[in-house]
């Protein structure tokens, strides 16, 4: 069973709980990742997350995003959930949003997460586990940009806000 890590509003860990436990109307602050994975010609892998997934089903979001488990790193929950949910190993990870926070609402589910953002390559060719991941795409940025703007709520509330910060950061190349 995967434990998710709950944190204080300085990140700090203050216990776990089992993940079904923990996204609902009252979701605790926990910790969180997202990552964006670019191939060596500099496309970003975009996924849209399973149709059946209890958070945000259906939605195209980045490349991965996940919670990294208890004595965790950041690096080794990217790492483990990319070849999970898409068969891919990766490298060159570093942090983009190291101090990304943020909440959201969708169908009754709430997402609290202190979450940071890493940008990095991806090594392979997507096989998606089917429960997580429903379609992929590899995208330039301008074009992924031009797609969250036209298709808006398509896409995951953070993969949004995150996008637009890491592209005013200047660390949407890979």
């Amino acid at each position: 069973m995967e434990l998710i890590v709950l944190v204080d509003d300085d990140g700090r860990e203050i216990g776990t709980l089992p993940k079904p436990q923990v996204h609902h109307g009252e979701t605790p602050l926990h910790r969180a990742f997202s990552a964006y994975l670019f191939d060596d010609a500099g496309r970003l892998l975009v996924t849209r997350r399973a149709a059946d997934k209890a958070t945000f089903p259906g939605m195209w979001t980045n490349t991965v995003c996940g919670h990294p488990g208890p004595g965790e790193d950041d690096g080794a929950a990217i790492a483990r959930r990319a070849e999970f949910e898409l068969g891919l190993q990766v490298a060159d990870v570093r942090p983009a949003l190291p101090g990304y926070r943020y909440r959201a609402v969708f169908r009754g589910v709430v997402e609290n997460e202190i979450c940071p953002v890493y940008v990095g390559r991806f090594i392979g060719t997507p096989a998606p586990e089917p429960t997580e991941v429903g379609e992929w795409e590899l995208l330039d940025w301008a074009a992924f940009r031009r797609r969250q703007e036209t298709e808006g709520d398509a896409w995951s509330p953070w993969c949004r806000e995150q996008a637009r910060l890491i592209e005013d950061a200047g660390l949407h190349r890979s």
